[in-house]
């Protein structure tokens, strides 16, 4: 599986989804613009020192991802915007969850030309807004690999 951040801008938050990726053996996928740097001391400071195992790759752009995957790839988007709870998502071993930027969510164009494939965290609580990027991350990728169920070793 992949977690694919757009236009990701905390570092924080990209450090702690990459050691919740080697954790889970899950690659972490960077696309567009990140107001953050992968060499820079706050990304590798929340990664702590998990951060040289973990698979990860850079994109300039959405069309240059996509063309890595073939056809008919396994696209799960993640928004406040999703009208079907998380839970509900058609989960793969090789899916690629794709969220927005903490600030902005995805793209504009991402929200019409994917909505079949957007999908949501219920919020219970008219108080909260949305959950952490890295909360959210975390939440979904387990989710996903508890529906396909991939082994793992306790």
């Amino acid at each position: 599986m992949k977690i694919v951040l757009i236009n990701p801008d905390i570092p924080w938050n990209a450090g702690n989804i990459g050691r919740t990726c080697v954790a889970a053996g899950a690659e972490l996928v960077f696309v567009g613009k990140m107001g953050f740097e992968i060499n820079s001391k706050e990304i590798r400071r929340s990664g702590l020192d998990y951060w040289q195992y973990l698979k990860y790759s850079i994109y300039k752009d959405f069309e240059s991802f996509l063309s890595t995957l073939g056809e008919k790839p396994p696209l799960i988007f993640l928004s406040t915007r999703g009208k079907t709870a998380y839970w509900d998502a058609p989960y793969r071993e090789d899916s690629c969850l794709i969220f927005g930027s903490e600030g902005a969510g995805l793209p504009d164009m991402m929200y019409e030309k994917y909505a079949d494939k957007l999908y949501c965290i219920p919020m219970w609580s008219d108080h909260v807004r949305s959950l952490n990027l890295s909360t959210s991350a975390g939440l979904v990728l387990y989710e996903a690999i508890r529906q396909v169920r991939r082994p793992v070793s306790l």
